[in-house]
């Protein structure tokens, strides 16, 4: 299952959820924004901008 056609981006969370599970206290101070954009992608993050950018054009 951990072989090589283990994609970087799975990988990654697959070492972040074990850090979590080892250290749960660790991630009260972490994360943030570079956790949402790393979870979302690159769709998702453009999503988000397009989202923020209207919200802010809209409530001026």
């Amino acid at each position: 299952m951990n072989g090589e056609k283990e994609t970087p981006e799975r990988r990654r969370e697959r070492l972040r959820q074990e850090e979590l599970k080892r250290n749960p206290g660790g991630s009260i101070h972490g994360g943030g924004l570079s956790d949402l954009v790393g979870s979302l992608g690159w769709k998702g993050t453009g999503i988000l901008i397009i989202v923020i950018i209207i919200d802010a054009i809209f409530l001026k």
